[in-house]
């Protein structure tokens, strides 16, 4: 008679067997789809933009270099890391074609490239093909009301698809943070894959924030007053950081833009052999080039902020320390103060927070002290810059701060977030110099306004130099060499 352990056992068998069989059956099933679907996908996408394949004069076989950047029109610091890229590489190789993936399909490339002239003032030696997306939704934060971390990157993966089926690169470099198109790249593609990290899409820090149940612009207060719904997304939080670690990791070279960013990527994806620091290109030259403004009759103080209307930019915080800084002085005086708020608005999205702002100041009562400049031409914004008195940054963990760094070299006195890429790279002290002020909350940021007000033109004169002086670090040409040299691997 059969016991009932062994019973089971023959049960457990019986079931196993097949499954087994399945397997063995599957597995090379699954890799014959994999090298066919491979094969496909390289005669297809290499069929499409073949003319950029045609041996050029000197008889060299080009080098396709894709980016894939799908907002590359918004014109912000991301873009400029984008563009200058390009143009080192256009400088660097003359073997090398570049190839834009982009959802901005309501414009032309023209278009664009003459954007990038007007407001970041690079030139482009060299035509750049564009590849148009259509599925750039599918990377919106807002296509995705829950688990917005994994829907943006699956929704990476399919828009990175279509970039792949599009144009096979040689090269292909991630330079807006969709790691998980890295492997599609490398795995499908057969590209070397490389990638620029602005900010890594899950950090330790945002680990922490759900951990002690902050509320934040990317954590609810309903799940931070939860005890479940906290623990529940720390798990999802833990789960995510670890597939986006192995992601990131098939990278062959891995650029990070600041400090900050390099111990989170480091943290996370743990490829330290591959992980350079290049911070990005800041067009101090241009602001550099101009004498700093003298402060001698000057009736008004303006206080000026550089960013996109982006929710983590946090204006809320500047509006709110602004009215705190008015509320300081007498009504006759707060003529004399006016905060301008310069920055791109790229979508319905950035439009609707503009007009919250914009309601914020009726209801403070600051309204004719407030200036929104939207869309502002590169000269207009060196204008701005260098009739203002202080520079104005809110952003909690910046991952580095091309604003900042674009203030100080204008002359502002610069008051940044003491966090991120600010505290640990920009507004550090040199050679016991102070080159700016940071600040946390309402209260710390109208102090340090307050502060900088009552200082004599020659106190704020001594902080502007050092601040300039300390810059150049930041330069265009810096970035372009360290870009460069991390990206050898990729191109020879």
């Amino acid at each position: 008679m059969i016991s009932a352990r062994n019973r089971i056992v023959w049960c457990l068998y019986s079931l196993l067997k097949p499954m087994l069989f399945l397997l063995l059956i599957s597995l090379p099933l699954g890799v014959l789809l994999f090298y066919a679907l491979r094969r496909r996908v390289q005669q297809v996408g290499r069929r499409q933009y073949a003319h950029l394949r045609e041996r050029g004069q000197d008889g060299r076989k080009p080098v396709v270099v894709g980016f894939f950047h799908p907002y590359c029109n918004a014109g912000g610091g991301g873009e400029r890391v984008l563009w200058c890229a390009i143009a080192a590489l256009q400088e660097r190789y003359s073997y090398v074609r570049c190839v834009v993936y982009t959802g901005d399909s309501d414009v032309r490339g023209e278009e664009i490239v003459r954007k990038a002239k007007q407001r970041f003032n690079i030139t482009l030696t060299k035509p750049v093909e564009f590849v148009f997306l259509k599925k750039r939704h599918l990377v919106e934060a807002e296509t995705y009301p829950f688990f917005t971390l994994l829907g943006q990157s699956l929704g990476s993966v399919i828009l990175g698809w279509e970039a792949l089926t599009n144009c096979v690169p040689d090269v292909y470099i991630d330079s807006m943070g969709y790691a998980f198109t890295l492997p599609l790249f490398k795995f499908l593609g057969l590209c070397k894959v490389g990638c620029y990290v602005h900010y890594p899409t899950i950090s330790t820090d945002m680990l922490s924030r759900v951990a002690q149940r902050t509320a934040t612009y990317n954590n609810p207060g309903f799940v931070a007053r939860s005890r479940v719904l906290s623990s529940l997304k720390l798990v999802y939080y833990r789960l995510f950081a670890r597939l986006y670690g192995v992601m990131g990791a098939r990278s062959d070279a891995v650029m990070v833009n600041s400090s900050w960013t390099n111990g989170h990527i480091q943290d996370i994806w743990r490829v330290p052999e591959r992980t350079s620091v290049v911070y990005p290109p800041c067009d101090t030259d241009a602001f550099l080039q101009q004498p700093l403004a003298p402060e001698e009759g000057r009736k008004k103080h303006v206080i000026v902020s550089i960013a996109q209307f982006r929710p983590e930019k946090d204006h809320p915080l500047q509006v709110k320390a602004f009215n705190e800084l008015l509320r300081r002085y007498p009504i006759k005086e707060r003529e004399s103060l006016k905060l301008e708020l310069i920055g791109s608005c790229r979508n319905q999205g950035d439009a609707d927070r503009i007009d919250m702002l914009r309601e914020m100041c009726e209801e403070f009562n600051i309204r004719p002290n407030v200036d929104f400049l939207l869309n502002i031409s590169f000269d207009d914004l060196k204008a701005h810059l260098s009739a203002a008195t202080i520079g104005l940054h809110t952003m909690w963990n910046e991952h580095f701060g091309i604003g900042v760094v674009e203030c100080m070299a204008a002359g502002t006195v610069i008051v940044a977030h003491n966090s991120g890429g600010p505290k640990m790279d920009i507004v550090v002290d040199v050679d016991g110099k102070i080159t700016g002020f940071l600040a946390d909350d309402v209260k710390s940021y109208a102090d340090a306004m307050e502060t900088i007000l009552k200082m004599t033109p020659e106190e704020r004169l001594e902080i502007r130099q050092s601040a300039r002086e300390s810059v150049g670090r930041f330069s265009e040409q810096e970035f372009k060499n360290g870009f460069l040299a991390a990206t050898e691997v990729l191109i020879n």
